[in-house]
């Protein structure tokens, strides 16, 4: 089997280019309003393809140009190793949190993911 006939790995075929699902990806991300979140479910779902780690896949690989902390884990944990970054946006953008319990160790808190989810709808203005 010869090498372009191998399936692409996710990675950019040159260093301007992106995969087109990876394109579209960033392109939701951008359009998550300040303050509000999506699960990489979600964009998945509102792009009507790929699932929840082709999303993640393409956050980890390429995301650091668009407001990668908006598009999160369901549960609402902070992404590990990024946790006090992504703390940082969204206490500058009032998105809803709750605060870590006692008993956790890192004494980080969680995503409200009730109150912060974005359905890609026109609700641009804020929480509910």
């Amino acid at each position: 089997m010869s090498q372009e006939s191998l399936p692409s790995d996710g990675g950019p075929r040159d260093a301007d280019a992106l995969p087109e699902y990876a394109e579209r990806v960033l392109e939701a991300a951008e359009l998550i309003p300040p303050g509000r979140v999506m699960t990489y479910g979600d964009v998945a779902e509102w792009l009507g393809e790929g699932g929840p780690r082709q999303v993640g896949r393409v956050m980890a690989l390429y995301g650091g140009a668009v407001p990668w902390w908006r598009v999160v884990r369901a549960d609402g944990v902070l992404l590990p190793g990024h946790e006090l970054r992504a703390l940082g946006h969204y206490r500058a953008e009032s998105t809803p949190l709750k605060e870590a319990s006692r008993a956790a160790q890192d004494h980080v808190p969680r995503l409200d993911m009730r109150r912060a989810r974005w359905d890609g709808g026109g609700d641009t203005e804020g929480h509910t």
